[in-house]
């Protein structure tokens, strides 16, 4: 079983455990460094910030809930709770008169505010501030008949360019629910649903995006709030100039694309993340989790000398409007952490200028690179891109990571006249005139994190199990699940979160909504070989093309069979079968959650989860790559 959420607190007085001892922090040394003393012994100790472990494991009183299955209601009501109290978690000498005076504004008991203030500081998660479970659990207020007629009427009626009133929109739910014989519900209700709706997706519903961008945008060329490191990260991808070659015949593979992120206010590179894949739910996903984690054991493991003491959660994320950044998954991902999402203004490109420079920056350095293509064909040249290439994916990495490393990092930043981590060190540790803001919080269980961004689909569990793109999958902790009615609605049957890894569909996480964990659940068919949703996508296709008229799971590996003899046999000929087949080598080597995926259920390493934001059907989780 997955341990409870930890967060570890970097500062002077914490409680760690160090070299399985209890030891308390005393001072902080430098962004990776600090000295503990020994509980019992008072022997004092110089200690990696990776080393330490949290002294306390603060449970949620359970295992998490899932955040994209997690009901609305509560969901909403945790995220209004989080609003009340985010001033005075910022607060770094924060006294009673605070809480009292924001108890007040809100109607609240101050020890209401404090028992929030306690959970959430505890977690760091908005998951935290779910009301407490009641005796009437799993019951509802309204029908599923009244509920569904609200959703339908504020999606027709409200949710318009004819923007109508409150008062129009309860006139109509009352007259749907007196023509279907059903007891409507009173008017407040209806006013505190429209309520809960998130401001700004309703003035994009109501008044068009234009104005959304011109009430919610930033002023031009400002970052508020970017005063400290991670206050506010940029996010964005592109192609980079360079062809890679394969590992086997280091032959050309093709141009790898990179999802980066940088930390506004030390230009720090935050996080990123290479592949021959195009942009998606997976890359934005994995480019803030690699953000918001440390880099320690990626460093170690490429023997790459040197320090990356960049980690922690972000404030705020900023990018653009690319529909990978406004899935489901993505959006509730971050508010579960406390981040707020920040899009860029359409047509407006200076908003994201520190990540395009940075982006800029790169480019010029991998234009020295073997196998560059420069940024176009009158900079090229004569050039011979491909007979010039010699680096694989992996070697890139390595390269790209000295480089930010060794170099980016220590040298002299034009923007803030110091190099970025001179600056972020200033940031964390203060100067004559400014504060410092301390060390951030580590996230320890980083299985839980990388699920929280990972995508999902919704699906029922049948007697055979759970299907997902025509795969079979199953296990025996789906039994007690098949064919569940609706808790809402009992004559529909219940769907279900699984996530997966897009990299490797062999093995599917399923959310268990009675014990508030995930756990693994294979293919039905153990002897099929572990393929991408790239690779099932280019199965599909290859069935087709041999007329197959039904696809089934059986015509999927058969054509995936056939792909791979033509794919062995082409490797050394052809650019295509390199690429797939460095794909299928980075897919392997990725990191994902380590759980192991065994037969009993008692066996299964269940994984607590977490996500964040508005609704967006699930299908637009998955990468769009035809």
């Amino acid at each position: 079983m997955s341990a409870p959420h930890k967060l570890l607190q970097l500062q002077p007085g914490a409680a760690v455990f160090y070299r399985d001892r209890l030891h308390r922090i005393t001072h902080i040394i430098d962004l990776n460094e600090v000295l503990v003393e020994d509980d019992e012994t008072r022997q004092v100790s110089h200690a990696k910030v990776g080393d330490l472990a949290p002294a306390v494991v603060a449970p949620l009183g359970g295992a998490r809930p899932d955040l994209v299955s997690t009901p609305d209601d509560a969901w909403e009501e945790a995220v209004k709770r989080f609003e009340v109290i985010r001033p005075l978690l910022d607060m770094p000498y924060r006294s009673r008169q605070d809480v009292v005076a924001r108890a007040k504004e809100f109607e609240h008991h101050e020890n209401t505010l404090y028992d929030w203030i306690r959970r959430y500081e505890a977690t760091g998660l908005v998951t935290s501030l779910f009301p407490r479970s009641r005796s009437d659990k799993g019951t509802t207020k309204l029908s599923a008949e009244v509920e569904t007629i609200i959703q339908a009427v504020v999606e027709s009626d409200y949710l318009t360019k004819q923007r109508k009133s409150q008062q129009k929109v309860c006139n109509e739910i009352r007259r749907r629910c007196v023509n279907a014989g059903i007891n409507p519900p009173h008017d407040n209700t209806v006013r505190n649903r429209l309520k809960a709706l998130a401001d700004e997706y309703v003035m994009v519903k109501r008044k068009g995006w234009k104005a959304a961008d011109q009430a919610y945008s930033p002023v031009e060329g400002e970052f508020p709030g970017a005063d400290w490191p991670f206050a506010v990260l940029q996010i964005d991808h592109t192609p980079l100039d360079i062809i890679l070659v394969d590992d086997v015949y280091r032959r050309p593979v093709g141009k790898p694309w990179i999802t980066l992120a940088i930390d506004v206010f030390s230009r720090m590179v935050a996080g990123f993340y290479v592949s021959f894949d195009h942009p998606g739910a997976l890359s934005a996903g994995q480019c803030l989790a690699n953000a918001i984690l440390p880099k320690d054991a990626w460093l170690s493991k490429h023997d790459i000398k040197g320090d990356w003491p960049c980690w922690g959660i972000p404030g705020k994320l900023h990018m653009d409007n690319a529909r990978e950044f406004r899935g489901n998954m993505l959006q509730r991902a971050c508010l579960e952490y406390g981040v707020d999402i920040e899009w860029r203004p359409v047509a407006r490109p200076h908003f994201g200028g520190h990540i395009e420079r940075l982006l800029g920056s790169f480019a010029q350095e991998i234009h020295t690179l073997p196998g560059t293509t420069f940024s176009n064909p009158r900079e090229r040249g004569d050039y011979d891109s491909e007979a010039k290439a010699a680096l694989t994916l992996t070697e890139f990495e390595e390269w790209l990571v000295t480089f930010i490393v060794n170099v980016y990092h220590q040298r002299v930043h034009s923007g803030i006249n110091m190099s970025p981590l001179e600056k972020c060190q200033q940031g964390v540790f203060g100067t004559k005139d400014m504060p410092g803001r301390g060390l951030p919080t580590r996230i320890m269980d980083e299985d839980r994190l990388r699920l929280d961004l990972m995508p999902y689909e919704e699906r029922t569990v049948q007697d055979y199990g759970v299907v997902i793109d025509e795969i079979h999958y199953y296990h025996d902790v789906l039994r007690r699940w098949i064919n569940a009615a609706d808790p809402v609605a009992p004559k529909y049957k219940r769907k279900f979160m699984f996530r997966r890894d897009l990299r490797d569909i062999s093995t599917i996480w399923f959310y268990d909504p009675e014990v508030n964990v995930y756990y693994p659940v294979p293919y039905r068919n153990t002897s099929h070989p572990p393929i991408s949703i790239w690779e099932l996508r280019e199965a599909k296709r290859q069935s087709k093309a041999d007329g197959r008229r039904h696809i089934d799971e059986r015509a999927i590996f058969d054509a995936y069979g056939r792909m791979r003899e033509i794919e062995q046999n082409a490797q050394a000929k052809t650019v295509a079968a390199r690429r797939t087949a460095q794909r299928r080598k980075f897919a392997q080597e990725a990191i994902r959650p380590s759980i192991t995926q065994s037969v009993e259920k008692s066996e299964l390493a269940p994984v607590s989860v977490t996500v964040t934001t508005p609704v967006i059907l699930p299908f637009d989780e998955m990468d769009d790559l035809t």
